[in-house]
């Protein structure tokens, strides 16, 4: 494969993914950047993707394609529950899993925990595509700090968790843990649902693996399922746990019933076909699932090469 040809205004956004595999994405501008005390965060405008941004050099999410993202970790979940009436989300700073929870019509409350405040206020001046006002809705209520603390002493319970978190590298581990996913079970109404993101089956299938056992340990139902996003370069996993929800308990006419009965409008992926077609596994997934793997516990550390601080601060925006 020869080298991209210039850009008009001269500059990539390059992600590796790991040592051999990554991928480019033409930005026009930078329009806005901020070193919060946690992390590096930018606004790019690209032509492909719109408004995206990026934390230390990964991209989170788009104006264009979050959808393929969003749409997945909150539907899929809330429907098999039915009519949730309260959510939680741990990190979610962009508001687009909000935005996608209040879009329920029985959703009395939305607690949105994000660690870095900068994270949301870049979001609201710059992404507003994306969060459509939800960070004004009456019944969210935005929480900044340690998500990890709010799930272990807060007394109330949720229909629903979602935890739309970074990767599994450094302090963020700790939320990836057994004794995590124990605390949120006990943070779940009869039936809850917890939704995540598991990382891809391509580049991280044994961090994929042991987030699933971890989540096995813990849950009586776990269900994993693919969906690609286009701004992460890779086919995605996802995975809702539960007590007693199960989504392969619904068939396509059904979901496509409950989406008509709760009235969610402005869906560009998910339906009751799409439903289906996120939780049917591949043979290689199947396998990967198979085959004996730990559980994450407190004070793991993941050996992933493509976690490490080397391979991370590889990510940049590359001049022409």
């Amino acid at each position: 494969m020869s080298a991209p040809a210039p850009a008009a205004n001269g500059s990539y956004a390059l992600e590796a993914l790991t040592d051999d595999f990554g991928f480019y994405v033409r930005a026009d501008a930078l329009l806005a950047e901020r070193r919060s005390p946690m992390q590096h965060i930018e606004i790019l405008d690209t032509p492909l993707f719109g408004r995206a941004m990026r934390i230390d050099g990964c991209f989170m999410t788009s104006e264009r394609d979050e959808f393929f993202y969003h749409e997945p970790m909150i539907h899929l979940p809330a429907v098999s529950f039915g009519r949730p009436r309260s959510a939680l989300i741990i990190g979610g700073g962009d508001g687009g899993a909000a935005e996608e929870l209040l879009k329920h019509p029985d959703m009395q409350r939305v607690v949105l925990a994000e660690l870095d405040a900068d994270v949301v206020e870049m979001a609201r001046e710059w992404l507003p595509a994306i969060h459509r006002g939800a960070f004004d809705d009456p019944r969210l209520e935005l929480l900044l700090g340690d998500g990890r603390a709010f799930v272990e002493q807060c007394e109330e319970r949720f229909d629903q968790i979602v935890l739309d978190l970074t990767d599994p590298f450094g302090p963020a581990v700790a939320l990836y843990t057994r004794e995590f996913y124990a605390a949120c079970r006990s943070k779940l109404t009869p039936g809850g649902v917890l939704s995540l993101h598991i990382q891809s089956p391509i580049h991280r299938p044994e961090t994929l693996a042991r987030i699933v056992a971890s989540l096995r340990s813990v849950f009586g139902v776990v269900r994993p399922y693919l969906q690609y996003v286009p701004l992460y370069g890779t086919l995605w996993a996802m995975a809702v746990a539960s007590d007693s929800t199960d989504p392969l308990a619904l068939d396509a006419a059904a979901v496509d019933a409950r989406i008509a009965e709760l009235g969610l409008r402005d869906l560009q992926l998910y339906n009751g076909a799409t439903h289906q077609a996120l939780l049917a596994q591949p043979n290689f997934l199947r396998e990967l699932l198979a085959q004996p793997a730990q559980a994450i516990v407190e004070g793991d550390a993941l050996d992933d090469p493509s976690l490490q601080a080397d391979s991370m601060q590889a990510l940049r925006v590359m001049p022409v």
